[in-house]
């Protein structure tokens, strides 16, 4: 039996003032702007400075959070960061956001989870709540991926962009519309080479040859990710719709991962849904990874999209091969 319920109390999000479209993208590569608005559905992505790090993007994207909320700074209880771009290798990029958020004494850390970082984090955050062990966690999907990007191959290049999103997962009171119904995760490591940063880690350290290679950046095999995607994100998504006696009718709107349009379409052409229910912005981010859902649910709720009592479905697909999906009144 559950102690408490979680809810969702606020998001914040953040992306870097550089924005690099896609007529910028065919002076430095082979590609067009109709080519890659025709495969991914993007035309902007945000670029991180060089003097910018993870934790930069995240502070940001968390104080817009709390400043939302009715949540103090000092009732913050836990922070969770979700990326696979951090500062640093250690310390942990919650670590560093905790220090600049000026708090003290408190668990954070980081979960790698690819694209899926944020659902993972939250399905981590929901049950520390659930459990009575904390009232209010700050959960930060945040990525800079164009640092791992190899500039020198057009099948990827086109793709990633830099964002940070945060929510508070606070505890609800028995009076609170929100809440967190449902939360699905799982991993098929046995596919794990489809999307990899090759060199960095004890497998394949930093080496003269490493870096020649651009062996240090995203490798993604695109067709065998795409097959996976909308599968899995359906299966997940599909299974906390069952479980809870809910259909797809019944979900003011759906938020993907925002990887590639055509995934997304796939995603409400299985789950029988019209894209009028789905929240899109993938035209002006790219693929922030870990960040997509957050940014997405921020700015839909800024827009006045996602009001409170609506019931939301946030599904993600990435590096793991990793899958989720939460089922939420907001």
């Amino acid at each position: 039996m559950l102690s408490y319920h979680a809810k969702f109390s606020s998001f914040g999000s953040h992306a870097p003032k550089k924005i690099l479209n896609n007529f910028d993208l065919e002076k430095i590569v082979d590609t067009t702007d109709e080519w890659i608005r025709t495969r991914t559905g993007m035309f902007e992505r945000h670029i991180a400075s060089e003097s910018e790090a993870a934790s930069d993007l995240a502070f940001q994207a968390a104080t817009n959070c709390i400043e939302s909320s009715n949540v103090k700074y000092k009732d913050i209880d836990q922070i969770i960061v979700a990326t696979i771009s951090g500062d640093h290798p250690f310390p942990s990029t919650a670590c560093i956001l905790q220090k600049k958020l000026g708090l003290k004494n408190i668990p954070a850390f980081d979960v790698s989870a690819g694209c899926t970082g944020f659902v993972y984090a939250i399905d981590i955050a929901r049950q520390y709540v659930e459990n009575g062990i904390a009232q209010n966690i700050l959960v930060v999907g945040v990525e800079i991926l164009t640092k791992i990007t190899n500039w020198k191959d057009r099948n990827t290049c086109v793709l990633f962009g830099d964002g940070a999103g945060a929510t508070i997962v606070s505890r609800a009171e028995a009076s609170d519309i929100s809440r967190i119904i449902d939360t699905k995760i799982d991993a098929d490591g046995s596919q794990g080479e489809f999307l990899i940063q090759q060199a960095g880690g004890s497998r394949m350290p930093a080496s003269h040859e490493s870096v020649d290679k651009n062996l240090h950046t995203v490798f993604m095999e695109g067709n065998r990710i795409f097959k996976n995607a909308i599968k899995s994100m359906f299966a997940s998504s599909d299974e906390l719709l069952r479980r809870n006696n809910l259909s797809v009718s019944d979900v003011d709107w759906i938020i993907p991962h925002q990887a590639n349009l055509r995934i997304i379409e796939g995603l409400a052409e299985k789950m029988k849904v019209s894209m009028s229910k789905v929240i899109v912005n993938i035209e002006k981010y790219g693929n922030t990874s870990s960040a997509t859902i957050p940014l997405a649910a921020d700015e839909a709720i800024r827009n006045k999209k996602i009001r409170r009592g609506d019931i939301i479905l946030l599904t993600s697909f990435g590096a793991g091969l990793t899958w989720g999906s939460i089922l939420a009144r907001y």
